[in-house]
């Protein structure tokens, strides 16, 4: 018995998959509030219908991806570190779960939230 893994079929992975990923990944970073989304997405979350890839796009090619990325920010957060940190949080979980390179993390800022006291 050889240690070999016979290849039986394809593995694909759903734009959707990958942009979920990355909005979760992005969340997860201290600073970042909420993804934002465009007025389209905001009417559906209004009539029940949740849009779970709100301000993430990827964009698949063979093994790579791009993913642009638009956030919202807590107020008192340095933007630049914030976002770097996005970045390679957002690269490091897609490459991870999916083995897809990624060659662009890009990082839109919406707006800023007001902490609440």
């Amino acid at each position: 018995m050889g240690k070999e893994l016979a290849e039986v079929g394809t593995v694909k992975i759903a734009d959707d998959v990958v942009a979920r990923i990355a909005a979760l990944a992005a969340l997860e970073v201290d600073g970042v509030s909420a993804m934002a989304g465009n007025y389209t997405s905001d009417v559906l979350e209004k009539v029940g219908r949740k849009n779970l890839n709100k301000g993430a796009k990827v964009a698949l090619a063979a093994s790579e991806v791009k993913v642009d990325l638009a956030l919202m920010m807590v107020y008192g957060y340095n933007i630049p570190a914030t976002c770097q940190q996005v970045q390679t949080r957002v690269q490091a979980a897609i490459e991870n779960m999916t083995g897809l390179q990624v060659t662009d993390v890009n990082v839109r800022i919406a707006g800023i939230t007001m902490p609440k006291s």
